[in-house]
């Protein structure tokens, strides 16, 4: 916080980064549901840095700093994800259209669709992606069955690949029409391909592939090729993912 004769009153910095009005700004505060580094604040008059301040509301952080960028997109498959690519290929970069320069959060196979998330924001962007901080991606695979009953207890109990154990968190049926049987997988490490090998060391190749889900961010009816900012609400989910 900053004294009276400098920053910004705390409720506009709310508003103006889309918490509400003014007015339930003002209600938040005096309920005491806002922190600003810390400490909680019932002062209407509290001012604030926006560029410097971390404010909670509800125990979820917002994002007051103006230039941060936070989007969601669908990767098509066939498509690097990357921002750029030095060999010609369709990449992540001939479906964004901002003008700020953007990080992509870790990767998708170029055979692998679904959903990529996108920030100027290195300190979350790094903390999404870094092992110790074991956060949830969710995919949508299609094997070809029958499948075993008790497959979800082997892939949850973990298998030995080449480059030591892997195993599920979660895994369901999602869907079955003849042989054709869509899974869902969820996993907390990114190594490379990690899926399909995953479950082609339990007898299922993947025959095709797409993450649903990265986090509290999921990635519902977009379609591909597209992307969207997310809210307010979604961003501090991620930052309350990562410890932020």
């Amino acid at each position: 916080m900053v004294t009276d004769n400098e920053g910004v009153r705390l409720q506009k910095v709310l508003a103006e980064a889309g918490i509400g009005s003014r007015r339930h700004c003002e209600e938040l505060i005096g309920e005491g549901r806002v922190t600003v580094d810390g400490k909680r604040v019932f002062r209407f008059g509290e001012r604030v840095d926006p560029q410097r301040a971390v404010i909670h509301v509800d125990g979820k952080r917002v994002e007051t700093r103006a230039e941060m960028r936070y989007y969601m997109i669908n990767k098509p498959r066939g498509v690097v994800s990357t921002m750029s690519d030095e060999r010609g290929r369709k990449s992540l970069e001939d479906y964004v259209d901002v003008p700020e320069r953007l990080f992509h959060v870790g990767r998708l196979d170029t055979d692998t669709e679904g959903l990529i998330l996108l920030t100027n924001d290195g300190e979350l962007a790094h903390r999404l992606t870094h092992p110790s901080y074991g956060v949830f991606k969710t995919y949508l695979a299609e094997i070809h069955g029958p499948i075993p009953r008790d497959l979800g207890k082997r892939l949850r109990a973990g298998v030995t690949l080449e480059d030591g154990p892997a195993k599920a968190d979660r895994f369901r049926v999602f869907d079955q029409i003849g042989k054709r049987v869509l899974v869902e997988i969820t996993l907390h490490e990114g190594r490379k391909h990690i899926v399909r090998r995953l479950l082609k060391e339990v007898g299922f190749p993947v025959q095709q592939l797409a993450r649903i889900e990265f986090g509290p961010i999921k990635l519902g009816q977009l379609k591909p090729g597209t992307m969207r900012a997310l809210t307010v609400q979604e961003v501090g989910e991620l930052y309350q993912a990562v410890g932020l």
